[in-house]
């Protein structure tokens, strides 16, 4: 063996499992025979001893795992999970003050548990304490509070965090019975859809032709929330007919902390879509190289016009989920699951490990269901708005009138009001795309 050049730790080494490496023939001898001598110079073994296995002892955790081929496909190379958060919330709960738990009970009982593992440090804070003392109060003093308690956290359990493909913020909650349940822009029924959402239809109409608004001129959005869209409010309750009667109170702070969760956690990259200058601000700390941030004017009627329309927000979202994930991971806007706006539905990626995957498919879809709906709403019949194709030249320049951090407030309270049914009320948008005419009930 003197003179060769085979490492000195092969010399020593007694598996026969090296005579796979390769080596050439000229070295297996040398091998074969310093193994011969070893086993000879060995203590003789009883027959029942069991042979223990030595540590590195094979080719794989000797040397390392090798390397894939440049090029080579592998298991789930696209798709690495993200760390998984352990979290016992029974341990968490017990940990909790006598007082804690009787002004968290709600957060206990129906927020979604993907999201409490990530805001659990958040809702224990004294700002969030302060504010659920503030809603005790509102309640003891009988006040009605929109959305009900139920669905105050649906948003949590229609769309879990490791569902998340889509962000959509509004502001204050619908106050009107029958309006708010717990996800931005949606309205339980038999509420026909709000101003904003007419025109968030016309926006997805003018970049999907297919879309069709519902037949009822209603507004229920679970199903975008079950395929993975988050539509969340920046305030999550309010007095009813008293818009933004719970802002500044402590809401702000949470919801920040939600938004900051998902641009966190969902490291493989989601798309947020901010409508307004107050949105913008809550997204503003939002990594750009990892997530995709698509910014405009609100829908209101009182912007919608200066760009909405035409900004293509619904298409550039799939787009850009189809280049990071694949074509299934696009969103069908469709609110019939018999008419998806595809020609064929995208099949939903499902991963096993419900906090692992980038883009699993919720298990905990409608887990909270809307309670009964009141009868102390619009009971009248809602007559369809009637939709035409108007030419119409629209100016590119911002409304000076307009106020878009209160659009949400000002929708709220004139849908309340019914202040949108005036005469030839036009929604106008830029040169050839489809506009909304809504004509009044004739009395």
């Amino acid at each position: 063996m003197k003179g060769t050049r085979l490492p000195a730790l092969l010399l020593h080494h007694n598996q026969t499992t090296f005579y796979l490496i390769g080596f050439p023939r000229r070295y297996n001898r040398y091998l074969s025979c310093d193994m011969s001598l070893k086993r000879s110079a060995n203590t003789k073994v009883s027959p029942g001893a069991a042979k223990k296995p030595k540590p590195n002892g094979s080719i794989t955790s000797f040397f390392g795992a090798p390397k894939p081929k440049e090029g080579a496909i592998t298991p789930n190379a696209s798709a690495p999970p993200p760390p998984t958060v352990r979290f016992n919330k029974e341990k968490w709960v017990s940990s909790l003050t006598a007082e804690q738990k009787e002004l968290l009970q709600l957060e206990i009982d129906t927020l979604d548990e993907s999201w409490l593992a990530h805001l659990k440090d958040e809702i224990v804070s004294p700002e969030f304490l302060d504010l659920k003392r503030f809603l005790k109060k509102e309640k003891e003093s009988k006040a009605t509070i929109f959305p009900p308690e139920q669905d105050i956290y649906s948003w949590s359990r229609h769309t879990p965090l490791h569902t998340v493909k889509a962000v959509i913020l509004g502001q204050d909650p619908y106050h009107n019975y029958n309006q708010a349940h717990g996800l931005c822009f949606s309205v339980r029924p038999p509420t026909k859809a709000p101003p904003s959402l007419k025109n968030i239809y016309i926006g997805i109409k003018n970049d999907y032709p297919s879309f069709q608004a519902p037949t009822d001129n209603g507004g229920l959005l679970t199903l975008w929330a079950e395929r993975g869209v988050l539509m969340l409010n920046t305030c999550l309750t309010v007095r009813a007919h008293n818009a933004n009667s719970h802002a500044n109170r402590g809401w702000e702070r949470f919801t920040q902390k939600a938004i900051d969760t998902v641009a966190r956690v969902r490291t493989r990259g989601v798309v947020f879509l901010a409508w307004g200058s107050f949105a913008a601000k809550r997204v503003a700390a939002v990594n750009k190289q990892r997530h995709c941030v698509l910014q405009s004017v609100h829908p209101s009627p009182y912007s919608a016009r200066n760009g909405f329309f035409t900004n293509g927000h619904f298409k550039k979202c799939n787009e850009w989920l189809a280049e990071r994930y694949g074509a299934d991971a696009m969103i069908d806007w469709s609110l019939d699951p018999k008419n998806p706006i595809f020609a064929q539905e995208p099949v939903p990626t499902t991963v096993e490990d419900k906090k692992g995957g980038p883009l699993a498919t919720s298990k905990l879809a409608n887990k909270g269901p809307l309670d009964n709906v009141s009868t102390k709403g619009d009971e009248e019949d809602v007559k369809i708005a009637k939709t035409t194709a108007v030419t119409v030249t629209a100016t590119t320049e911002a409304d000076p009138f307009c106020d878009e951090d209160d659009l949400d407030a000002l929708e709220a309270l004139a849908a309340a009001e019914g202040d949108f049914s005036a005469n030839n009320t036009k929604v106008m948008s830029n040169e050839g795309v489809v506009v909304e005419e809504v004509e009044k009930a004739d009395s």
